[in-house]
C-alpha cells in the first residue's frame, strides 16, 4: 500500500512531452499549413478586429437623457402649442406628442345612459347581466331606459362616446425633438456628450439630424424619422403608435476620446399589433377639472391618441490591457498547436491503416508497438515519404511505394 503511495506521489512530478513525426506528404502539409492559417485569420480579423480581443471592456455606461418638442399644429380649429400636446412635459426620455383627441366636455357626476353598443337593452333583466361588468363608462344601476335602449350607469356624465374621432393634427410631421444625451463610462473615467458643447446656438437653431449629411445634430424631425420606418403619417396620427428611438455609444478608446460619438437607430416598438383588431396604436386618457361659481364639479375628458417616443441608451467602451490581451494571445498560440495535435492524430491513423493493409489482423497491435518504438529508437524524426530512415537498424522496417514492411 505504502508502494502504491509513493509511485502515484513520484508518477504525479513527472514532465512528459510528445515525440515529433515528420511525413513527408504534400497532402498532409497543404492541409495542415491550410487548418493553421484559418486559425490565425480566425484570430486575427475577427477575435482582435472585431471583437476586440485585446480590449478591457466598460459595458455599465451611465446616462442621462433631456428632450425638448418644438412646433405648432391645429386641431379642431384650436391652435396646439408644446404645452397642450407633450405629455408629460418634464422633458423626459419617454414623453407622447398629443395627434388626436376625442373631447367630452361638462361631465359631471349623476345618472346617464351607457354609450357602448354591448350594453343595449329591452328589460332590466339586460343589464343585470352585466352588473359585474367593467368596462363600462360608469357603475350600471340595473336600470334599463326604453327611450334611449342603453343601460343606466352612476357617474360622470355624459358619457365618453369613443367612436366620434376629430381631424388628426398633421403638422406634427413637422414638429422637431431635441434630444440631450450626457454619458459616463466609470471604468475609464470618460464622460461624452451627444453633440460638442461648443457648438453655436445658430446651429442647433437650424440643423437636422441626417444619418448621411449631418449625423451630429442632435434635432430630429418627426416626419424624417417616420420616413426612416416606412410608417404612413395619416395611420399614426390617427390611431397612435410607439417609436423607440436608440442611441449607441461603442467606443475605441485606443483612439483620442473625440472620436467616441453616438449612432441613432429607429423602430417602430409595436409594429407587432400594427395590423391588430383587438388593440391597435396607443391613446390614454386625461381630464381637467373645474368648478362652477356654484361650487358644482365638473370636468372635461380627453382620449388622447399619441406618438409615443422611448429614447434607450447603450454601449460599451474598451481600452487595450496587457491581462485580456495575453489570454487572447495564449489561446491563439494553443489553438495553432491544437490544429497541429489534429495533422499529427492523422499521420498516426494513416501508420494504422497501412500496418493493416500488409499484415495479418492478429498482428496489427506487434506491427504498431514495433513501428512507434522504432521511432523512439532512432532519437528522431521517423520519415514517411516513400523510404524509412532508422540510424539504429536498417532491417526493422522498410517503406517502398507507400506500403509498410516490418520485419519481425
Amino acid at each position: 500500500m505504502a508502494s502504491n503511495v509513493l509511485r502515484c506521489f513520484t508518477d504525479f512530478f513527472v514532465y512528459e512531452t510528445a515525440k515529433s513525426v515528420v511525413v513527408k506528404s504534400w497532402t498532409v502539409g497543404v492541409t495542415n499549413r491550410f487548418v493553421q492559417l484559418l486559425i490565425i485569420l480566425y484570430f486575427i480579423c475577427w477575435v482582435f478586429l472585431h471583437e476586440k480581443g485585446h480590449q478591457l471592456r466598460d459595458t455599465g455606461i451611465e446616462s442621462t437623457v433631456m428632450t425638448k418638442v418644438k412646433g405648432l399644429g391645429n386641431f379642431n380649429n384650436r391652435v396646439m402649442d408644446v404645452a397642450d400636446y407633450v405629455v408629460p412635459s418634464q422633458g423626459a426620455s419617454s414623453f407622447s406628442i398629443i395627434t388626436n383627441m376625442v373631447i367630452t366636455a361638462n361631465q359631471t357626476q349623476g345618472r346617464c345612459p351607457e354609450t357602448d353598443k354591448k350594453f343595449t337593452c329591452k328589460t332590466d333583466d339586460d343589464c343585470n347581466k352585466n352588473n359585474s361588468s367593467n368596462i363600462g363608462n360608469g357603475i350600471l344601476t340595473g336600470t334599463c331606459l326604453i327611450n334611449t335602449g342603453k343601460c343606466e350607469i352612476e357617474g360622470w356624465c355624459p358619457a365618453e362616446d369613443d367612436s366620434v374621432y376629430g381631424t388628426p393634427m398633421k403638422e406634427v410631421e413637422n414638429f422637431t425633438i431635441f434630444i440631450k444625451n450626457s454619458i459616463r463610462f466609470p471604468l475609464f473615467n470618460v464622460n461624452r456628450g451627444n453633440f460638442n458643447s461648443s457648438l453655436p446656438p445658430s446651429y442647433l437653431q437650424k440643423c437636422n439630424f441626417d444619418s448621411e449629411h449631418d449625423p451630429s445634430c442632435p434635432i430630429f424631425k418627426v416626419g424624417h424619422i417616420l420616413k426612416q420606418l416606412n410608417q404612413s403619417l395619416d395611420n399614426i396620427t390617427k390611431k397612435g403608435g410607439e417609436i423607440g428611438i436608440s442611441i449607441s455609444w461603442k467606443c475605441n478608446l485606443d483612439y483620442d476620446e473625440e472620436n467616441c460619438n453616438p449612432m441613432y437607430f429607429f423602430t417602430r416598438l409595436d409594429a407587432v399589433f400594427e395590423n391588430s383588431k383587438a388593440s391597435k396604436g396607443y391613446n390614454f386618457r386625461f381630464a381637467k377639472y373645474y368648478h362652477s361659481e356654484d361650487g358644482t364639479e365638473y370636468r372635461t375628458l380627453h382620449k388622447a391618441f399619441a406618438i409615443h417616443f422611448e429614447i434607450m441608451v447603450s454601449g460599451n467602451a474598451g481600452k487595450f490591457s496587457t491581462v485580456p490581451f495575453m489570454i487572447t494571445l495564449v489561446a491563439a498560440f494553443t489553438s495553432v498547436g491544437l490544429g497541429r495535435t489534429s495533422t499529427k492524430q492523422r499521420n498516426l491513423k494513416r501508420y494504422q491503416a497501412l500496418c493493416r493493409s500488409q499484415i495479418d489482423p492478429s498482428r496489427v497491435a506487434r506491427c504498431q508497438s514495433k513501428l512507434w518504438g522504432r521511432a523512439q529508437m532512432t532519437q528522431g524524426p521517423f520519415l514517411l515519404d516513400g523510404r524509412s530512415e532508422s540510424r539504429g537498424s536498417n532491417k526493422s522496417m522498410r517503406l517502398s511505394n507507400n506500403y509498410l514492411f516490418l520485419d519481425f
